[in-house]
């Protein structure tokens, strides 16, 4: 279905439901994608055996899904699994790599994320780094920075619904590059300042608090920066490169999951849970009557046409929120700059997850010739 299409679907509806009922309920939908961390948890699965470097959990889509995750129950509890080890009548086995928080046990109800690194670069990789804050136009906003000796740093901006631990990761191979790199915090965040309005924007609005990061790395002696985003960060880092004074210093950009096509991902977003798509529909179009969403300037920066360096383009076929065929379309478009990589299987924003060997070295070979 068509944006047009839809609008003229909902509009029907709300003529012969009750205009104020729909519209609260279009604006409840909305909140999935509007609002900063607003997203459904995973649903929950029960631990059924456990034993030494083994737990067999209820089967899912999710719980067989290849990759390394974590575990997460209770009031901090935290766990990581690794490979499938057996599966059958409707129990997956995955070895349990550890157990650091809280303690698992047989009956434990527990949600499958992948946040397999807690913490800061310091407690969870043992890696120097300072807190620092970076003075945007609404305050200050807190980043992590890490030293090294090359003169390109790397701005690592986070996803929806996830918080600066999701740059974790990766921050073992850009330490071992000698690249200084700086987590950033935008709008919205805890311990940022809020957004005017309270909503995130996609990028709109919170490229400025990037732009600001770029210079905050300038001014620490950095040449050139790197941007590299997840999910919703990746189209901040477009959007910064399309827009910034500082573009000339964007030696890259590596887009993980990036939002592409808006429309298509807030439909996505706002349907999560099993709502139907006429609510998914509802909820879309509430969002981008509340952001304001400019819908032609979103497509001009999701086709790349403002693109000032090379990009390392990671996305899975299998993505639920952000369409395959937009970063087709867009690795197509700029193919003198965009480099596209496959992940399959894997789950939006959770693309380490999945295959974190071959993820490093997508991005160790990208990076390398930057140096």
């Amino acid at each position: 279905m068509r944006w047009g299409t839809a609008a003229a679907v909902v509009a029907a509806a709300a003529a012969g439901t009750g205009a104020a009922a729909f519209l609260l309920l279009g604006r409840k939908m909305s909140d999935q994608v509007v609002q900063p961390g607003a997203v459904e948890p995973p649903p929950a699965v029960t631990v059924h055996e456990l034993g030494p470097g083994r737990v067999t959990l209820t089967a899912t889509p999710d719980t067989v899904r290849r990759g390394h995750y974590a575990l997460e129950w209770g009031l901090g509890g935290h766990a990581v699994v690794g490979e499938v080890l057996g599966s059958g009548g409707g129990t997956v086995t995955r070895r349990l790599e550890r157990a650091e928080h809280g303690t698992l046990a047989v009956g434990t109800e527990v949600r499958l994320t992948p946040r397999v690194l807690l913490g800061d670069p310091r407690t969870a990789l043992g890696l120097d780094y300072s807190e620092t804050a970076v003075a945007g136009e609404l305050g200050a906003f807190p980043a992590w920075r890490t030293a090294g000796i090359r003169g390109t740093c790397v701005v690592l901006i986070h996803g929806a619904a996830a918080d600066r631990s999701q740059a974790l990761p990766v921050l073992p191979l850009l330490h071992t590059l000698r690249l200084p790199t700086l987590t950033v915090t935008y709008r919205g965040d805890a311990g940022a300042p809020a957004s005017p309005d309270g909503l995130g924007h996609f990028g709109e609005t919170e490229w400025q608090d990037v732009d600001a990061a770029i210079r905050a790395a300038l001014d620490q002696g950095a040449g050139r920066v790197v941007l590299y985003g997840w999910s919703v960060g990746a189209t901040v880092a477009l959007y910064t490169a399309a827009r910034s004074a500082r573009r000339a210093q964007i030696a890259g950009l590596v887009l993980d999951s990036p939002v592409l096509d808006w429309p298509e991902s807030a439909r996505r977003a706002a349907g999560r849970g099993g709502a139907s798509q006429m609510l998914a529909e509802l909820g879309a179009l509430a969002a981008q009557g509340r952001t304001g969403v400019d819908l032609a300037g979103f497509a001009r920066i999701a086709s790349g046409a403002d693109l000032p360096a090379p990009t390392l383009l990671l996305q899975s076929p299998d993505d639920p929120i952000s369409p395959w065929a937009a970063a087709e379309r867009l690795a197509a478009e700029r193919a003198d700059l965009v480099s596209l990589h496959s992940v399959p299987h894997a789950q939006h924003a959770a693309l380490w997850n999945a295959d974190p060997a071959r993820y490093t070295e997508a991005l160790r070979r990208f990076l390398t010739p930057l140096l």
